[in-house]
């Protein structure tokens, strides 16, 4: 009877044993508990290192093997992440973030970023040559996000094509009449500037911050009493001014006498000193006050 008794505890051990075995194996094509979210640790420890090719690897095993795990969201954003930090990757990169932007499950504190990637790669693409990628660009620019409009319209003014960048003008010229964050009008009227300086004519100046030194622009068209061109603009943003002139009309002046940066830089040491310069019937002027 004693016998028997521990045989009957041997059996029940045994069998606690195995279901316990197959409790914890994993079925076909199922992984190991955990090691999704190993990978995505793994290449969160080389992205901090900025080694992009072995996150890159391990991000690459997660979205291939795990296509279930809770974590594949992530793991195609810092995908795109890697592949963008990567030359001769930016397709890839593109591919990864829309293809996290796509997912339900996509972590919402990533999304802004997301997209802002896809801007910065799309214009670089762009301006490679590749034109297929303006839609990526003009798309963004009726986002109802408003950091995505904005900096893909201020990205877009950078763009070699001034047929595409002008077609960031009316967010721009929008966001100068509504917004109430001062230094980011000021930029978009920088933004504004590198396409097309014309268009900033009927928009009205704001008033700065009190106390605040600003460059003043007046340009006048031969003939005309009103200027053509009026604009305020933070003496601290005077660099932004003068690097959205184009190179040529640059050069051109300086080789009348005219070096805009000595000019500002005269002007900033004395206040209210205005500089007056005319040109086939044409005046410019330019003060601080």
């Amino acid at each position: 009877m004693r016998f028997k008794v521990n045989k009957n505890r041997t059996t029940i051990l045994i069998i606690t044993l195995l279901l316990a075995l197959v409790a914890a194996s994993p079925l076909p094509g199922q992984a190991l508990a955990g090691e999704d979210a190993k990978l995505l640790q793994e290449a969160k420890l080389f992205i901090f290192d900025k080694n992009w090719p072995e996150a890159e690897k391990k991000l690459a095993s997660l979205v291939s093997n795990h296509p279930q795990s809770g974590y594949y969201a992530q793991a195609l954003f810092y995908l795109g992440k890697c592949q963008s930090e990567q030359s001769g990757k930016e397709k890839a990169a593109l591919d990864s973030f829309q293809a996290f932007l796509k997912r339900p499950d996509r972590p919402q504190g990533l999304v802004e970023e997301a997209e802002i990637a896809i801007i910065d790669l799309a214009f670089k693409l762009f301006n490679q040559g590749q034109k297929e990628y303006s839609q990526l660009l003009q798309n963004r620019l009726s986002s109802p996000n408003r950091v995505i409009k904005y900096y893909a319209a201020m990205k877009m003014s950078y763009l070699k094509d001034k047929d595409l960048a002008g077609k960031a003008l009316p967010v721009l010229l929008k966001l100068i009449e509504t917004e109430k964050d001062q230094e980011l009008v000021d930029r978009a009227r920088i933004a504004v500037l590198r396409i097309s300086p014309q268009a900033l004519k009927d928009i009205p100046d704001r008033p700065g911050k009190e106390g605040l030194r600003l460059l003043k622009i007046r340009v006048y068209e031969k003939g005309k009493k009103d200027p053509s061109l009026s604009m305020n603009l933070p003496l601290a943003l005077a660099d932004l001014a003068i690097q959205a002139i184009p190179e040529e009309e640059k050069a051109r002046m300086k080789e009348k006498g005219y070096d805009l940066n000595r000019i500002i830089s005269d002007l900033a040491r004395s206040r209210e000193k205005l500089v007056r310069i005319e040109e086939d019937g044409n005046i410019i002027e330019i003060w601080i006050e």
